[in-house]
């Protein structure tokens, strides 16, 4: 295992993805993308899909110089074709939209077409954050997703992220799949031969396994409740903005990497100080926040978490011991160098 600063890890994809012809703002927010989901220890949507990324483009799957257009709807609606690049900078392009909208409006819908795999969704949401809004993400992907009562997938992974503005520079931010693990996560145990914790994964029959190499499909977070929240954002975008859905998605690793897949991504962009001034928003956030940290704890259970904090801590940390790298993937990054003629990590 090694461990790599952020800025040189940050400077070395960004420069990788120029070399292959990415454009400059695409080049940026996806290095960017990247290396914060790593940063804050979301490794499984981080540099580990760096290869996987770089891959896309040289096969032809995603567009590397998109030319973003949107079309107004109404007031406070908007529509993103983003030319089947990169999903991550098409979701930068759509919060800065929404922003700038719901600084008018008090509210924005922005919804993206004709986009491929956005990352983490935390990465993008958190861009909105920092200009001081409230932001609703959501995005859907290829059949993962055990259905309910089957024993096959339909629905894919479908996370969703909320992200509100805090005090000092912690935000409040829950990014979460509507599976009990994503499929990035399952690779990962894959790829290190590690086994899988009970419950997460099946297998063809539709029975539970703890080995990545069999599992065939991911399971919902609260049973038929997560199934329901996936069909939710299945239908927020893909049926809402006339993308593919469900099993019509091409799988991200196992279809054409020549094929766009046309994925969909759906945001709502609020401004916070619409029915109380922000700085009672923050305060009063704040005030719960530490109610509910100030409650007694289940013996042995340590202190109570919020989403976000680990996210924050794990940063924190990181950006003190570099992001670790594992020697498979360490492997890939160098032979990225040298197959496009740029200096190694």
């Amino acid at each position: 295992m090694r461990f790599i600063k952020y800025n040189d890890l940050l400077k070395f994809c960004k420069k990788s993805l120029i070399k292959i012809g990415v454009n400059n703002f695409c080049g940026k927010y996806v290095a960017e993308g990247l290396c914060k989901a790593s940063l804050r220890g979301t490794d499984s949507h981080g540099i580990n899909l760096f290869p996987h990324y770089v891959s896309s483009v040289l096969n032809g799957r995603k567009n590397p110089k998109p030319k973003f257009k949107f079309y107004k709807k109404f007031n406070s609606s908007y529509l993103l074709d983003a030319d089947n690049g990169y999903g991550i900078s098409a979701g930068i392009k759509a919060i800065d939209k929404g922003c700038q909208i719901a600084k008018k409006n008090g509210i924005c819908s922005v919804g993206v077409v004709n986009s491929s795999h956005p990352g983490a969704l935390a990465s993008i949401a958190l861009h909105g954050v920092e200009k001081g809004f409230i932001i609703f993400a959501f995005t859907h992907a290829d059949s993962l997703q055990l259905t309910y009562g089957a024993k096959k997938p339909y629905f894919g992974t479908n996370p969703l992220c909320f992200a509100v503005p805090g005090n000092s520079k912690k935000p409040f931010c829950l990014d979460m799949a509507t599976t009990n693990i994503n499929w990035n996560k399952l690779l990962n145990y894959k790829r290190l031969g590690k086994k899988l914790p009970s419950g997460l994964a099946v297998d063809k029959h539709g029975k539970y396994t703890t080995n990545p190499s069999n599992a065939e499909c991911l399971t919902s977070i609260g049973g038929y409740k997560g199934f329901g929240l996936a069909a939710m954002i299945e239908i927020l975008c893909s049926i809402f903005l006339g993308m593919n859905y469900g099993s019509n998605i091409p799988p991200m690793y196992n279809s054409s990497i020549k094929q766009p897949r046309r994925l969909g991504q759906y945001y709502i962009i609020l401004k916070t100080d619409q029915f109380v001034s922000k700085k009672k928003f923050v305060q009063n956030l704040k005030k719960m926040s530490l109610e509910i940290k100030n409650q007694k704890t289940i013996k042995n259970k340590g202190k109570i978490y919020l989403p976000n904090d680990v996210e924050y801590e794990t940063e924190r940390k990181r950006r003190v011991s570099g992001i670790p790298v594992d020697k498979d993937l360490y492997k890939k990054l160098r032979e990225i160098s040298k197959n496009i003629g740029i200096g190694l990590l």
